[in-house]
């Protein structure tokens, strides 16, 4: 008779809880350092209803990459300060708990301390390359832990919803618009 046991050496009980909690007390400890230093304020940055200064360098570096082959060279610029009005016009409406939770996300991402260890972008977002981006959002989207998994899908939504429900996005799809009615 052959042996039917799974042998997963990393994932017993004890380790699922030491990872829980590891999780938890260094999201906590982010989350405490950003409401100290500021980074978790909730004022809007100037020309915005939802965005803060602190999440705009992030979002500056993630669009163009995520958007790169939708978008010429040329138009990028435009394609992401568009993506950008489209994104705080989406976030300020949303319900208070799911703004809250997006602006936890940005926190994490803009803070020195959790961005390194969590992205592998030890410097700042202004001075990122493309490829470090690129290395970030892939290691989030294959990570073991599910947490990154759901901020990168986040991050992936967020920034898709926002350029495809733009007009000058439609060509590149195909897509002829709104029926005329």
């Amino acid at each position: 008779m052959s042996e039917t046991t799974l042998d997963t050496p990393g994932l017993s009980r004890r380790n699922l809880l030491k990872v829980g909690l590891f999780g938890s007390a260094f999201l906590a400890t982010a989350g405490l350092t950003a409401s100290l230093t500021g980074c978790s304020a909730s004022v809007p940055a100037s020309g915005y209803a939802a965005l803060r200064d602190a999440d705009l360098p992030f979002l500056r570096a993630l669009v163009p990459v995520m958007l790169d082959g939708a978008v010429p060279a040329g138009r990028m610029a435009d394609a992401v300060t568009g993506t950008l009005e489209s994104l705080d016009h989406a976030l300020h409406r949303l319900s208070p708990e799911m703004l809250r939770l997006t602006r936890q996300l940005f926190d994490v991402l803009a803070l020195p301390v959790t961005r390194g260890p969590l992205t592998g972008v030890w410097g700042r977002w202004e001075n990122a390359s493309a490829e470090d981006i690129r290395q970030f959002l892939g290691r989030w989207e294959n990570s073991s832990i599910g947490l990154l998994k759901m901020g990168h899908a986040s991050l992936l939504q967020l920034v898709m919803m926002a350029w495809y429900g733009r007009p000058e996005s439609w060509a590149h799809c195909g897509y002829p618009g709104p029926p005329q009615v």
